[in-house]
């Protein structure tokens, strides 16, 4: 224990250990990263649809709103029957 030399033998093993350590946990973290972006990716989804939704529902009453010349009970009814996309 003397000589610097004789630490190489502990050195070495200890470092593969911590390399082995380091390396699951940066495996860890990189699948925590992915399960975040596809759970974002989940949400924008939803989002979209969400709003897919209400860009519809605002394009029917801006009709509504503008078209002077049909009742607009019968309009809403009629918007309503339709299929949406």
């Amino acid at each position: 224990m003397g000589h610097p030399a004789s630490w190489i033998w502990v050195l070495i093993p200890l470092a593969a250990i911590i390399s082995g350590i380091f390396r699951h946990w940066f495996r860890l973290k990189e699948k925590q990263i992915e399960a975040l972006k596809h759970q974002a990716a989940d949400s924008a989804a939803v989002h979209a649809a969400q709003t897919e939704r209400l860009e519809q529902r605002v394009r029917v009453l801006e009709r509504i709103a503008t078209d002077r010349g049909i009742d607009v009970a019968e309009e809403i009814e009629r918007l309503r029957d339709r299929p949406t996309a």
